[in-house]
């Protein structure tokens, strides 16, 4: 009963101070302020362990350590900081831009216009961007830039014959050419003499001249604009590219202890067995301890991680050497008795 107990003792020490462990290690951490740029998932080594590569984009000014580096979880699986590189290089500047340009054409036929548009002009913008940009065909407008009059002159002709006497009130003022309205502008007269009966008469024939004038509008040009869209660029300030490389620290545990027949340990896993506290299971204990191993050997090292875990070795290491001595006095104390 004494060893029992004092093993939950012990087993009681060890789970404080390791739950004690994590919250020192964080505080250490910087809280994460930068996103990656470029994440990138990947199998690495002779067994194709799970990689997990990202890179970070960052000014000369700023602090390195804003970039995520404690373990995660992913697919399943943890992952913890194998390596991190760093590369200075000059950066380029990206944004996009719309020109619209503006020019002058004689004509409005939108198949002729596209034939002296330019499928593709340089840009270069006031803060030093430059780049080729692209017509957009769909923005291609075309609006009239202005009007024009032109007038032409017309003219017709009329014969009026029998008249009783050269009077310019038998001759119409006005006649309609082609729909348009002339105004008369001259008269020719001619005359014959006929006898009738007993009587000579005289019959006069005028001959008209009309004429007018019609005005057309016509479109003296037009004006097309279309507008070019694309990317331009700038070779800004330096830039620092950190890549983070995480690995997988999951490894699978492998029961690798001899067993008999019967499916037991051997005599001296038996006694622990039976000694040890009720409950307990030596495989799973044993299995716990390959974990822990991988875990620490994983993790990435640190004056902080250090510390912690060389004070809680310390610690373990103590509360065995009081147990060890509780017990043997026990023994003793029983023996004399």
């Amino acid at each position: 009963m004494t060893k029992r107990r004092i093993s939950m003792l012990l087993c009681a020490a060890v789970l404080m101070l390791c739950m004690a462990s994590p919250p020192a290690l964080a505080a250490d951490r910087s809280a994460a302020c930068y996103y990656p740029i470029e994440v990138e998932s990947y199998t690495a080594g002779d067994f194709d362990q799970p990689r997990i590569r990202k890179v970070y984009q960052l000014s000369l000014s700023d602090d390195p350590a804003g970039i995520p580096t404690e373990d995660f979880e992913e697919y399943g699986m943890t992952f913890h900081l194998m390596e991190m590189t760093r590369k200075t290089e000059v950066g380029v500047d990206t944004q996009p831009l719309t020109k619209t340009v503006t020019t002058d054409s004689k004509t409005g036929d939108l198949g002729e216009i596209l034939k002296q548009l330019d499928a593709e002009i340089e840009s270069e913008t006031e803060d030093g961007y430059t780049g080729v940009l692209k017509l957009d065909y769909n923005s291609v407008q075309v609006e009239v830039k202005g009007y024009g009059t032109s007038t032409r002159n017309l003219s017709a002709s009329r014969t009026y014959p029998n008249l009783s006497d050269a009077d310019l009130s038998l001759v119409p003022k006005t006649v309609t050419e082609g729909g348009k309205t002339l105004n008369l502008a001259d008269v020719k007269w001619s005359s014959t003499t006929d006898t009738e009966g007993e009587d000579v008469v005289t019959r006069y024939t005028a001959t008209a001249s009309y004429t007018g004038a019609v005005s057309s509008r016509y479109v003296t040009g037009y004006t097309v604009t279309a507008d070019y869209t694309g990317e331009v660029a700038k070779t800004s300030c330096e830039v620092v590219i950190y890549t983070a490389i995480f690995g997988c620290t999951d490894v699978p545990y492998t029961n690798t202890a001899p067993t008999q027949e019967n499916g037991n340990t051997g005599g001296e896993g038996q006694d622990a067995q039976e000694d040890g506290p009720a409950g307990s299971n030596p495989p799973e204990d044993a299995s716990q301890a390959n974990s822990d191993t991988v875990t620490d050997t994983a993790a990435p090292s640190g004056g902080a991680a250090a510390l912690s875990i060389a004070g809680c070795a310390g610690g373990i290491a103590a509360l065995l050497a009081a147990a060890y001595w509780g017990y043997e006095k026990i023994k003793e104390r029983r023996s004399a008795t």
